[in-house]
């Protein structure tokens, strides 16, 4: 299973492991015969369906099962917590109570009432989400994964004592315009990195101390790194 990259607002890289089908599949199944046996109980209990508190008691946990245990429980219905595996925002943070709700009211698309459409969508998206995870922004992930988050020191250059950053202008950068350097940076193509260094250049305003471009650019990196370490 391909890993997901993950950075977050600290421009710490995170990598998960989104589910396997066959691991949701199985998560879900456990939710099922979980909420059939809550139902079952209460008419075992012969408790019957003849007092409005009663209804309520009996459908409302079942009908809303979903969202009342992945908002309580922090991304988790019982039989991800039996799968391990967790619900996560696609930027690593923890969903609302909206995105969970969200994604629950899509289950009428992506469940068996209209042919199980939310496997042919798994199948057909490298994160394996349902067509109501993609609208939630939501991934269903490894809970073994998102324990262990892996951090490589060697991008932060600036953990070095003494280190001073050269380009105050680089915390006006975004994350995502940190993120394209990046990108352009493990490209290798001198190219791409010339214009690159030219447009952040004229961006921040600044004439570049190093003898390249490229040198220019893992500078204004380490500089956005340092400044948003300093914010946490």
């Amino acid at each position: 299973m391909a890993e997901k990259s993950i950075v977050t607002g600290q421009y710490v890289r995170i990598r998960q492991t989104p589910a396997s089908i066959g691991e949701r599949m199985l998560a879900q199944l456990i939710d099922w015969v979980i909420q059939v046996a809550y139902f079952a109980l209460w008419i075992y209990l012969d408790l019957g369906l003849s007092t409005l508190p009663t209804i309520f008691l009996i459908i409302l946990p079942v009908l809303f099962y979903c969202p009342i245990c992945e908002t309580l429980s922090g991304g988790q219905t019982l039989g991800k917590k039996i799968v391990k595996l967790r619900v996560i925002m696609a930027d690593g943070t923890l969903p609302s109570p909206a995105a969970y709700l969200l994604r629950w009211l899509l289950m009428i698309v992506d469940g068996p009432m209209l042919g199980c459409i939310g496997v042919l969508v798994m199948i057909l998206n490298r994160s394996n989400q349902r067509f109501g995870d993609m609208a939630a922004g939501t991934l269903v992930v490894k809970l073994q994964s998102y324990s262990k988050i892996q951090v490589s020191l060697d991008e932060y250059d600036y953990l070095t004592e003494g280190y001073r950053p050269s380009y105050p202008q680089a915390s006006d950068l975004s994350l995502e315009q940190v993120d394209t350097i990046t990108r352009t940076l493990e490209t290798d193509q001198p190219e791409r990195i010339t214009l690159l260094s030219q447009k952040v250049q004229q961006l921040l305003g600044v004439s570049r101390h190093e003898s390249n471009d490229e040198f220019f650019l893992r500078r204004i990196v380490r500089d956005y790194q340092y400044y948003a370490m300093e914010e946490v």
